[in-house]
């Protein structure tokens, strides 16, 4: 039996289907649908996430502050004494030493006071020497020559006494041997009394001669007063004096600022108090030289908190001070307030609620998130010290936008910096 040929579509169902693949809304049906079962699929498997790696490493905290320069010590310069000021020696920002002429006062009137106080301890020191040294000598002379006649008195009565015993001599002999003898005897207590009062007057003209000198270191003292010099080395701050000004004692006429280690001053929130302690190292940079930073240490921290700012007042000592730094200066302080070695570190931006006492993160288990609570440490720059919660090796989610729950179905990928 021959076999039939092909029945032929008609060619008006041909030309529907040709008018139809050519439509563009079915092609735009096709498209929505494609992409229907593709989002369909990508969210079985769930989305992107950024991850990083939980590993151990050195961490260190810091504590940045801004402060100031401290001057070591300021001295305000002043007279004292009233005078007239003849010459200023230094300009301000010069550097002096210890004695260094600063202002010269009129010193006419001291150095005349000076002269005449010489001349007083001279004239007492002459005194002196004539009550020591020649009336001592002549009453001790007139003491030996009293001594001499009591013993011939006494020599003569004894041998008078004799004689009028026997009836040699008569009453009258006796009674002028008795008064020769009480006169001697007077005569001596005489002497021993001139002795023993030159000895006064020896010592009061040793103290005469003490205040004379008195008087005339007296009169030396406000003579160097009239030289303003400096006591220790340092830099002049201001100058508020010219010759011919009136110096009074009430007056500054310079204001110092004394050489000696450079010290450092921050107000940091009291809420870092726990931070900081005695002895910690820190770098610091003036802002007027950014680039260049030098070592300061910790040395003091204030008893008591400033109630209207909620500061504390910290010190920091400069072992050696750049030669750019001034008083006043304003300087950026970093304080390593803590540091480990070799510790579990986390990424800071990948933990959720990281200033409230209940930190937490999510991890990746798989191709699902968990939930991990966190006991945290010191905090670096970006990244945290983990006590608990995590382990090494184990990946973390970080936030990149997206709302993630625990559980949640995820494709990591590495975002490690």
């Amino acid at each position: 039996m021959a076999a039939r040929p092909a029945k032929e579509e008609p060619p008006a169902a041909r030309s529907r289907l040709s008018n139809l693949l050519r439509s563009p809304w079915l092609w735009m049906v096709a498209v929505a649908a494609l992409v229907a079962v593709i989002v369909v699929l990508v969210r079985a498997r769930g989305p992107r996430v950024p991850t990083a790696v939980v590993a151990r490493r050195d961490l260190e905290q810091h504590l940045v502050a801004t402060g100031r320069v401290l001057a070591p010590a300021r001295v305000d310069v002043a007279a004292l004494s009233m005078g007239l000021v003849r010459a200023v020696a230094v300009r301000e920002g010069d550097r002096v030493k210890a004695d260094d002429l600063l202002v010269q006062l009129d010193d006419a009137e001291a150095k005349a006071a000076v002269l005449l106080a010489e001349a007083a301890v001279a004239q007492a020191a002459a005194r002196a020497e004539k009550v020591t040294h020649v009336n001592a000598l002549v009453t001790v002379q007139a003491v030996a020559q009293a001594d001499a006649n009591l013993q011939n008195a006494q020599e003569k009565y004894d041998r008078t006494k004799k004689l009028y015993d026997t009836g040699s001599l008569t009453q009258q002999d006796l009674d002028e041997a008795t008064r020769l003898l009480k006169v001697s005897k007077a005569q001596k207590d005489t002497s021993a009394a001139q002795l023993a009062g030159s000895g006064v007057d020896a010592r009061e003209a040793w103290a005469g001669l003490r205040q004379a000198q008195a008087q005339l270191v007296s009169a030396k003292v406000r003579l160097a007063q009239t030289r303003i010099v400096a006591l220790a080395d340092g830099i002049v701050l201001t100058r508020d004096v010219e010759p011919g000004t009136v110096a009074t004692p009430a007056r500054t006429l310079l204001v110092l600022s004394l050489s000696g280690a450079a010290r450092l001053v921050l107000q940091p929130d009291e809420r870092d108090l726990s931070l900081i302690q005695l002895g910690l190292k820190a770098r610091a940079s003036a802002d007027a030289y950014p680039n260049e930073a030098f070592d300061a240490e910790v040395t003091y921290m204030a008893p008591s908190v400033d109630v209207t700012r909620g500061t504390i007042e910290v010190r920091l000592r400069v072992p050696s001070p750049p030669a750019y730094l001034r008083p006043d200066m304003t300087v950026s302080v970093d304080l390593v307030v803590a540091a480990r070695k070799q510790t579990l570190v986390v990424r800071s931006d990948a933990i959720r609620g990281l200033a409230t006492p209940s930190p937490w993160l999510l991890v990746v288990l798989g191709d699902r998130t968990a939930r991990r609570d966190l006991r945290l440490g010191i905090r670096g720059e970006g990244s945290v010290e983990v006590l608990g919660g995590l382990s090494e090796g184990e990946v973390v989610v970080l936030p990149d936008g997206q709302t993630l729950v625990p559980g949640q179905r995820v494709r990591p990928f590495r975002k490690d910096p």
